[in-house]
């Protein structure tokens, strides 16, 4: 596996890569870890190793690609629950509330002393690492890899694979013909779109820098599969290396 260059503080872990690789790699929901003195409360036991705490099988394959590719990642070290990287500061989703139809004790009655020093230790930190480092790098595509449920409201999702883009529509729609093309069940800008605010993160640093951002959603009983994540990480390396 790649070697981690750095943790900066509780906020994110930043892998090491070469500088002329054709992406930097970033993972908002790595991770469902509560630091410093953040603790779940016995009522929110039930959301660890779920989805509202963390986008599972995402981090590995960051990881993966990292490796496979030799490039530069940035993975947030903190739960969405804390606060929610792949979201605009005044979200009303930056904190969850609710889950599953139930409050989140972490975040209901939250203080503003509490609201800020989340922001400041956490969320900020953790978008000034992801920046400082799509800025060192000449790669001209920001890459943020997520993890959707295979089911939402009772309905199943089918679908294996989707591509999220805003901008960049001929890169999003050529990754999901690359991804088509190997098989996948694959979408465009589903389950959610990137043209509504899906990929706030990736948007954000890739517009600052003049790089291209695209991001991939996968449904994570596949993405926990370590056969169907290196398969999946071979297809996604052989588009790359071409860009």
């Amino acid at each position: 596996m790649a070697p981690i260059l750095s943790t900066h503080g509780d906020a994110a872990e930043v892998i090491g890569g070469r500088a002329d690789v054709p992406v930097v790699l970033c993972c908002e929901h790595a991770s469902e870890r509560l630091p410093g003195r953040w603790r779940w409360s016995d009522n929110d036991r039930r959301l660890v190793g779920t989805h509202w705490a963390v986008d599972l099988g995402a981090a590995d394959l960051t990881r993966e690609l990292a490796d496979r590719l030799g490039a530069p990642a940035v993975l947030a070290r903190f739960s969405r629950l804390l606060a929610d990287p792949n979201r605009p500061e005044d979200s009303p989703t930056l904190f969850r509330k609710d889950a599953e139809g139930l409050p989140v004790e972490l975040n209901v009655g939250m203080r503003e002393v509490d609201r800020a020093q989340r922001i400041t230790d956490y969320y900020r930190p953790y978008h000034a690492t992801l920046d400082a480092t799509v800025g060192a790098s000449l790669a001209p595509v920001l890459f943020s890899v997520h993890s959707f449920t295979p089911e939402y409201e009772g309905q199943p999702r089918t679908m294996e694979l989707g591509v999220l883009y805003n901008y960049e529509g001929a890169l999003g729609e050529a990754l999901n013909a690359h991804l088509a093309a190997a098989g996948y069940g694959t979408l465009a800008n589903q389950p959610y779109s990137g043209r509504d605010g899906f990929m706030h993160s990736a948007d954000t640093h890739s517009v600052r820098h003049g790089r291209r951002a695209v991001e991939l959603e996968v449904r994570q009983d596949l993405c926990v599969d370590p056969a169907y994540r290196a398969r999946l990480s071979e297809c996604l390396v052989a588009f790359f290396k071409r860009l």
